[in-house]
Parts: C-alpha cells; sequence; structure tokens
C-alpha cells in the first residue's frame, strides 16, 4: 500500500482479479462507490471529486481498466475478447466483491460507462445505482454514425484499424496524440494540470497501453456490438443517471436521455457547461448532481 500522489487521503493497491492485476485507489468508509476513467485517462481523471464522495459517506474505489494506466495489459488480438466491456465489467465486479462490495454504485466516464453499461447488464445484482458520463450507447452512436460523428470522433475508426498501424503512428509521438486528444475533447481552460497531463502521459506511452487502447476500441466495434445485439430486448433495471457535457460532442449530436432510455427503465440527467471531461470541468457541479441521485 501506498499513498496516493494526485488523490490525497487515498491509498493506492493491486489485486489480482479474473485473471489480471488492476490498480487502483480507495478511500473511505460505507457503500461502495466504484469509479471507472475513460480513454485517455486513468483513475486520477477522479481527483477533484472523489474526496467529495469520501466526505459523503462511501467507501470510494477509483479503478485503472485493463490495459490502462498501472493496471496489467495481456496479450490480445481477434475477436479482442481480452478487451470485451464483458471482461472488463467482471475485473471490476470481481475487485468490489473482493472488498466486501456484493453490490454497489457506479459512476463511469467515457469507456468506464461503456464498462458500467455491460456491467449492468450482465450483473444486475451487483449494480444498486448507475451514473454514465458523456456517452450515448455504443451500438447506438455507431448505428447512427454520419460525417459530422466520424469527423469529430475519428479515433473510433482510427485505433480500430488491424495489423499495428494504430499502434505504430500514435507510438511515434504518443505525447502530440495524447495532447491533441485531450486539448480537443476539453473545454474548460487549466482543468487538466501540467502535472496530471503529465501522469496521463507516463501511461499513455507504453506501448502495451496504445495496443491495449486499440484493443478496447476494436472490441466496440467488435465482440462489444455482438453482446449487445445479443441483449437487444433487455433494459438495464438500476436507476441511471446521464450527465454530459454542453460543449461537447455527444450533447451536440445526440438526444442523450432518449438513447439511454432506450436501453434503461430508469432514466434521468442533464447537461452541464463543459466539455467531455465533465468530472474535471466543473467538478462542483458533477458532485452536487450525482450526490443527490446516489442519495435518494
Amino acid at each position: 500500500m501506498t499513498a496516493s500522489r494526485h488523490m490525497p487521503g487515498f491509498a493506492m493497491h493491486r489485486r489480482a482479479v479474473n485473471g489480471v492485476t488492476i490498480n487502483y485507489a480507495v478511500a473511505g468508509e460505507g457503500p461502495g462507490l466504484l469509479l471507472l476513467h475513460g480513454h485517455p485517462q486513468t483513475h486520477v481523471a477522479w481527483r477533484k471529486v472523489a474526496p467529495d464522495f469520501v466526505a459523503a459517506g462511501y467507501q470510494v474505489v477509483a479503478a485503472d481498466l485493463r490495459g490502462y494506466g498501472d493496471s496489467d495489459k495481456p496479450e490480445s488480438g481477434p475477436p479482442h475478447a481480452t478487451y470485451s466491456k464483458r471482461a472488463m465489467a467482471r475485473d471490476q465486479v470481481a475487485l468490489m466483491a473482493e472488498l466486501g462490495h456484493r453490490r454497489f454504485s457506479v459512476i463511469g466516464h467515457d469507456r468506464g460507462g461503456r464498462v458500467a453499461h455491460r456491467m449492468a447488464l450482465d450483473h444486475p445484482g451487483a449494480v444498486d445505482r448507475m451514473v454514465v458520463v458523456d456517452i450515448a450507447p455504443t451500438a447506438t452512436m455507431y448505428e447512427r454514425t454520419d460525417k459530422a460523428f466520424a469527423t469529430r470522433y475519428f479515433w473510433w475508426f482510427f485505433l480500430i484499424q488491424p495489423d499495428g498501424l494504430p499502434e505504430r503512428m500514435i507510438g511515434a509521438d504518443p505525447a502530440y496524440f495524447l495532447r491533441r486528444h485531450i486539448d480537443g475533447q476539453v473545454r474548460t481552460p487549466g482543468a487538466v494540470s501540467d502535472e496530471v497531463f503529465a501522469e496521463y502521459l507516463r501511461c499513455y506511452g507504453d506501448p502495451r497501453t496504445i495496443h491495449a487502447i486499440c484493443e478496447d476500441y476494436r472490441a466496440a466495434a467488435g465482440i462489444d456490438l455482438e453482446h449487445d445485439a445479443a441483449d437487444a430486448d433487455r433494459k438495464i433495471t438500476a436507476p441511471l443517471l446521464a450527465l454530459w457535457g454542453r460543449k461537447g460532442v455527444v450533447g451536440e449530436l445526440y438526444d442523450v436521455l432518449q438513447t439511454w432510455r432506450e436501453k434503461a427503465r430508469e432514466v434521468e440527467g442533464e447537461a452541464l457547461n463543459c466539455g467531455h471531461a465533465v468530472q474535471e470541468e466543473v467538478p462542483e457541479a458533477f458532485s452536487r448532481r450525482v450526490l443527490e441521485f446516489l442519495g435518494r
């Protein structure tokens, strides 16, 4: 156990579950609350809001998804099942069970929200309440792809290319790719400090991470869609809160609440005044809205 450099009051741990070792930060006592980051971040994305959840009486677990941060990066190839959202969700459910939380709430941003979506379908008894941040469902976004979406979310189509093409291109200058990606999505100057960017880059610059991220996206465009199609007639039973950035692509291109009402029985939500990185850009508003939802 070591103290977190970026999340004061949190301790860092590593635990083997589901055949991989997951890196996570934990603090607090009480009901379990799992925080799942997106691409290209790590658990550090929750640094501004996690203390609010601890203060509200939760045991907060901020985990690195498999392939990201300091979690394991298992080898993978077609059909990319190693990085399916089903496998990622299984990791996190097992982790929470190891920590004594057979039932818990989950907040997922970006890729983490997609993991939470699959978690709620595969493990309905484990998920009490869920929050998805700045996403519409994966299958919906692919089904409704048009020029605007393909242009503004080009990496959905770049990262899925085969034979190591994106890995080689990103690997030539990962700092440039990471900076362009973050700057292109964040609409609040200063929301991601140089220190935090350096931490993201420390992880992102690892060739194994770059490959894992590509495998994550390849899974999303393949085996994850197969899993979604098999569950097309099922709806999430856990109450769901959707939050998104008013200045972001998802809010501009989709009726976010309607897309989630097609997938879940009980949905509420709203746009906040920011871009894609909601919890990093408007942390006070984010924490306030999430805690109001979780506390019912």
